[in-house]
């Protein structure tokens, strides 16, 4: 970022004397300055503070000192070292040392786009500071391209920290990279960094933000809040990320766990065979041409809860809803937290992979923990199906049911006589996109027209065997009985995903027993016989 010096009269704190304008973005300009007590070049941001921000203009040039502080220590080398931070004239004043970079928004002005590969480098490098800040309670806030240094040698360098926070303001900087919740006057926690990254990529992939500017802050913040990002069509293998992260609602955005596998996965030159916009199963009537039906009477109801609508969750392809079973088959088989996990899905600390859990209303958690050993209870055994999976049942369980679209997809439904409980595993290799897209998008719609539908809190995106995985969890009604129904699924890559369906009456929901057996199910699942 080399800028011709002019020398001005103008300073900042009677130290930094302003030399030119190297950066502009909404609410903050960036100079090229000296300091006058060491003679070396640094740079001044001077932030644009709201007119009633009252007593946290005096707080904020401390707050931006120590969150800088904190992050060097947190991230060494990968933020902006803050020399001095002040408020003059109604303005925050940031002033860093000099970075060996370019801004981000400068190099995508020159350049356009950016390929794959050096978009997916950029934001792995930008997450790594991100993680860093997160894990020690920092969240950025304000982040964008003019917050990211690209260097010709070395990771990318953030500056900005502190901001957020600094004054009542949920955004002071950059309103088209604002998350939705930001938008509407919340405040920022880690989820509003995931969007900004995504809305970073999309930046670097498109040529473009995923929100215009509107000439006025507020009025793009507007468009944030209640437009849909525009569909991304030159992201290729990062269109999955950019989407699971362009998500209004924070609880059903990608973890950060998700999002490194993929870019992982593209700078290795693997960037997965599951391609944006895959389509799924081709629907006749709301079903899955070539999907049977279950059998009829008491006996077969519980197996139609795991047939009925069953469809390959998060990744797999919709596997129909079948009108003359109403809202049943949503609640068939339950998609289960991860084998490792130790604490409801969507439950665990911020950093553990899992998202924070979404208003389940009376709703008890999602799914209990694990069991600690690695033994199975009294009782289990481990089934190995032909089809390509394994998993402990308990005892007298066994197959009630087998559906299958020859070439693309199948499901089996596994029960009891006299036990109301199921577990129905489906596969497909005609998978989508977006593990959460395909619950909201897909599964969702043909719930809502089956009986008694109602979702329970969001739909949450998770891991599962170190694989992109989405939960969501619902009530449904099966020949008179209120059901609920915990489903996981997860992209295994090439186009193949597995679906878990957990399916209870719902008061019986917390039952030991049936807690023991989802804990199970879980623990033990494996895709292939080995």
């Amino acid at each position: 970022m080399g800028r011709t010096r002019v020398s001005t009269d103008r300073s900042v704190a009677g130290r930094y004397r302003l030399v030119e304008i190297v950066q502009r973005e909404t609410h903050r300009i960036r100079w090229y300055a000296d300091d006058g007590w060491t003679g070396r070049p640094c740079l001044a941001t001077r932030t644009w503070l709201p007119p009633d921000a009252g007593d946290a203009v005096r707080r904020a040039p401390s707050r931006v000192l120590r969150a800088a502080e904190d992050m060097s220590r947190l991230c060494p080398g990968r933020t902006a070292t803050v020399v001095d931070s002040v408020v003059e004239d109604g303005f925050l004043w940031t002033v860093t040392a000099w970075i060996d970079g370019t801004p981000l928004d400068e190099l995508l002005a020159e350049q356009g786009t950016f390929d794959c590969v050096r978009a997916a480098r950029i934001a792995l490098e930008l997450l790594d500071v991100l993680d860093a800040g997160h894990a020690g309670g920092l969240p950025h806030g304000e982040l964008s391209p003019g917050q990211v240094f690209v260097r010709p040698d070395g990771p990318v360098v953030v500056t900005g920290y502190g901001l957020a926070g600094a004054t009542e303001a949920p955004r002071l900087t950059a309103p088209s990279y604002a998350a939705p919740e930001q938008a509407r006057g919340e405040r920022a926690g880690p989820a509003a960094d995931l969007w900004a990254l995504g809305a970073i990529l999309y930046t670097m992939l498109e040529g473009r933000p995923p929100f215009r500017e509107r000439g006025r802050p507020r009025a793009t913040l507007k468009g944030v809040d209640r437009l849909p990002p525009r569909a991304p069509v030159r992201s290729g293998p990062l269109t999955r990320v950019v989407q699971g992260l362009l998500r209004k609602d924070p609880r059903e955005r990608l973890t950060r766990q998700v999002v490194r596998g993929v870019l992982v996965r593209v700078l290795s030159g693997d960037p997965g065979a599951a391609p944006a916009g895959m389509p799924g199963p081709r629907l006749r009537g709301g079903h899955l041409a070539g999907v049977r039906s279950a059998g009829t009477g008491p006996g077969r109801r519980a197996v139609a809860l795991g047939t009925a609508l069953a469809v390959v969750t998060v990744a797999v392809a919709v596997l129909g809803a079948s009108r003359g079973l109403p809202g049943t088959g949503a609640g068939a088989a339950a998609d289960a937290p991860p084998a490792s996990a130790s604490a409801p899905a969507g439950s665990g600390p911020a950093g553990d992979g899992r998202d924070e859990p979404g208003d389940r209303g009376t709703a008890p958690p999602s799914a209990p923990p694990p069991s600690g050993g690695g033994g199975l209870p009294p009782g289990y055994r481990t089934v190995r199906a032909p089809e390509g999976f394994s998993v402990a049942l308990p005892a007298g369980w066994e197959r009630r049911d087998t559906s299958r679209v020859a070439g693309l997809a199948y499901r089996v439904t596994f029960g009891a006589d006299g036990d109301p409980r199921t577990l129905a595993v489906t596969y497909s290799e005609r998978v989508g996109a977006d593990a959460v897209a395909v619950w909201r998008d897909d599964v969702e719609p043909a719930l809502e027209r089956s009986g008694g539908y109602e979702r329970i809190g969001g739909i949450r995106a998770t891991t599962y065997l170190g694989h992109e995985a989405a939960d969501m969890e619902w009530y449904a009604t099966a020949d008179g009985t209120r059901v609920r129904t915990f489903g996981r699924g997860f992209l295994l890559g090439g186009g193949r995903g597995f679906s878990l369906r957990w399916t209870t009456p719902a008061d019986g929901w917390e039952e030991p027993a049936g807690r023991e057996a989802l804990r199970t199910f879980l623990r033990t699942f494996r895709p292939g016989t080995d």
